[in-house]
């Protein structure tokens, strides 16, 4: 395959406060190897040489682990390979004189700050709100293996925490659902020993923080599991579903 010749329409908004518009750019000579910020990095140095003002994106990373670099690429959350981050997304997945449209994650929880850059501490707010699970650490440490944790429960939990939080379940669902992230997070600790002495509050405050940040309520279409890039299963959102309904009947 040689190389692509490109137009990109990108959402450009100068700050939060401001109205923001889609702004056509021609890309050239584009190799198929290119990841998906390469070619960001093109256009950037494109508009710098020529005096305008490159496109904000945030990346960290580059390695599908940090979860920054989130777009909404051709009407879907990191674009249309599976299981990837937009870093970790080729130009092979595009084809020459393709249109590519390039938006930020748009959820009213997550305000833009510029172009395709988005604030996600909302996230980080609900995290904050699950407070901290009891382990002593005051010189009175015990093995990583002294308590015995079924392998099934072990190999979930770790499922579990592989969610990056980049925000790909929230973009994608039609109500701005924060559920699959929220599930990932409380199931992570719901299913190991360690997390049971907080479980009933923390299943709370982080369920009562996701609804004061305004996202919306799950209606089981799965598109959020779909889109992740880690692959997060529905089945975190049963498991939340009933840590809270357990939690409240504690009262």
């Amino acid at each position: 395959m040689s190389n692509m010749n490109l137009t990109l329409k990108i959402w450009r908004q100068k700050g939060a406060n401001d109205k923001g518009k889609m702004v056509e750019y021609k890309v050239t000579d584009i190799s198929e190897h290119m990841s998906f910020l390469e070619m960001m990095d093109v256009l950037n140095e494109q508009l710098v040489n020529t005096g305008e003002e490159p496109v904000a994106f945030d990346h960290d990373c580059r390695e599908g682990i940090c979860g920054m670099c989130s777009m909404y690429i051709n009407g879907e959350a990191h674009g249309p390979d599976r299981g990837v981050t937009t870093c970790q997304l080729h130009m092979r997945m595009f084809n020459d004189g393709d249109t590519i449209t390039i938006e930020p994650f748009r959820a009213a929880a997550f305000p833009v700050i510029k172009d395709l850059v988005v604030d996600r501490s909302s996230f980080e707010r609900i995290q904050q709100a699950g407070g901290y699970i009891s382990v002593n650490t005051s010189g009175n440490t015990t093995d990583a293996n002294a308590i015995l944790v079924p392998k099934e429960d072990a190999d979930k939990a770790m499922d579990a925490a592989t969610c990056i939080g980049c925000g790909a379940c929230v973009a994608t669902c039609k109500n701005s659902s924060a559920m699959l992230f929220v599930g990932a997070k409380v199931s992570q600790y719901a299913l190991l020993p360690q997390g049971q002495v907080e479980a009933t509050e923390r299943v709370k405050n982080m369920v009562a923080q996701m609804d004061l940040e305004g996202f919306g309520n799950c209606t089981n279409t799965g598109a959020c599991e779909v889109e992740c890039p880690k692959g997060i299963s529905l089945e975190n959102i049963a498991r939340m579903n009933s840590e809270f309904l357990k939690a409240s009947l504690k009262g």
